[in-house]
């Protein structure tokens, strides 16, 4: 559905975007959350200029994060630890670091999980904001998961979030 503001003067180009994969398991041959998410980017016209795996650790998260804005990211997606089992930090990671949380964007993720798994949805902490003039955002390590909030939410607002960023 296009809105009547869908392609405004905030509107971008192509964003230079860093994927990360949040896990403890996952290798670069099994990582099909991860494979997913850039496919998405790629195909709607994204540049995809890092992808890397880093362990459920708060401070390897962060680091990775930092390093993709660092490499000229405007957009950077974790995928993964965004549950509530012991080892899931990815929410305490990101919302740690943000300058602005996007609290729509979990809530919209979780309404929209809501008609796929129902009350299940709950236990997702999805979550979005900004930092460096950049978004931030960490979707669960689902692959289901993940193509949701790319095609329902990431991909139809990157654009117009980038340019609102950059002023």
């Amino acid at each position: 559905m296009t809105h009547p503001n869908h392609h405004d003067q905030k509107d971008t180009g192509p964003l230079r975007v860093a994927v990360i994969t949040v896990s403890d398991t996952r290798t670069v041959e099994d990582d099909k959350s991860g494979a997913v998410a850039s496919e998405l980017l790629r195909a709607a016209g994204h540049d995809v200029i890092s992808h890397v795996i880093v362990r459920d650790e708060r401070d390897a998260i962060v680091t990775a994060i930092r390093a993709g804005l660092s490499a000229g990211a405007s957009l950077v997606v974790t995928n993964g630890g965004t549950g509530i089992a012991s080892r899931d930090v990815t929410y305490e990671a990101v919302s740690g670091i943000l300058e602005k949380t996007l609290d729509g964007f979990g809530e919209a993720f979780r309404r929209l999980s809501w008609d796929e798994i129902g009350p299940r949805a709950m236990l997702s902490r999805a979550i979005a904001g900004t930092l460096e003039r950049s978004l931030v955002v960490a979707l669960p390590g689902s692959t289901k998961g993940v193509r949701l909030g790319m095609e329902q939410l990431v991909i139809p607002i990157a654009r117009h979030a980038a340019g609102l960023l950059r002023g």
